[in-house]
């Protein structure tokens, strides 16, 4: 349970109630996020479609979260304390959001992807990535809950991890589309999902940055380290089938 220590009782509830939500939601969206990733390595079709029907909840969730907050800050004179609680919930909950958005990106690509040929092992760096996010997340909810500004700290440096992981799964399905034509179309869907992975690292140090400032009153005091080495490159490097119906 998340301690605010405040005299006021009546108003310590609100935010406990409001800090409730927003561990409930982050658990919806791990969920989510370990629902995308295996349709995705099993290719589950109806299972993607449930990830994309389950982002509604968490935008309703995220909604509510917002509303409740604008309540608090209409009722109440807040100290500079107090609402930098509620503006970091905000930030907090905008961020789950869009990682939700960004799991049912993937659930989309399964959507998508009927029976393409595509070897295992790339596969295997996306788990690894996702089991790295997971990580993240659960990491840094963990720290909004104790409010605990060291282990945020200690989240928002991992992201480089995932950066270069990206950066080599990134490369390795490169390799396999140009080696092998008939991976193309997997190998594209799997970048797409590759970068939506990715980014939910972004939005986990985001996360990780908010419970800083909500704990310490400042923002983190150098630029996020990053590690992607991710070349830029277009499609026409790479021999791809047509496929003008397919969804890129």
């Amino acid at each position: 349970m998340v301690a605010f220590g405040h005299t006021a009782t009546v108003f310590d509830a609100e935010l406990q109630a409001l800090a409730h939500r927003i561990l409930e939601m982050g658990g919806l969206v791990e969920q989510q996020i370990a629902d995308a990733i295996g349709a995705l390595a099993h290719r589950d079709q109806e299972r993607g479609w449930q990830v994309v029907a389950a982002d509604a909840t968490i935008d309703v969730t995220q909604r509510a979260i917002e509303e409740s907050a604008v309540e608090i800050i209409a009722r109440r004179q807040l100290t500079t304390f107090d609402l930098r609680q509620v503006l970091g919930m905000l930030r907090i909950a905008n961020d789950l959001e869009r990682i939700g958005d960004l799991a049912k990106n993937i659930g989309k690509r399964v959507v998508a992807i009927k029976e393409e040929h595509m070897p295992p092992r790339p596969m295997g760096g996306l788990r690894h990535m996702t089991t790295l996010i997971l990580g993240q997340l659960r990491d840094v909810l963990d720290s909004f809950a104790s409010r605990d500004a060291t282990k945020s700290v200690e989240v928002w440096s991992r992201d480089q991890d995932v950066d270069s992981l990206y950066s080599s799964v990134f490369q390795e399905l490169l390799t396999y589309m140009i080696d092998d034509p008939a991976t193309a179309i997997f190998g594209v869907h799997l970048v797409f999902c590759a970068k939506n992975i990715e980014r939910m690292g972004d939005r986990a140090t985001n996360i990780a940055e908010a419970v800083h400032y909500m704990v310490k009153g400042d923002a983190l005091w150098q630029d996020r380290p990053k590690a992607d080495l991710t070349p830029t490159f277009t499609l026409a490097m790479i021999p791809i089938p047509s496929f003008s119906a397919r969804m890129l």
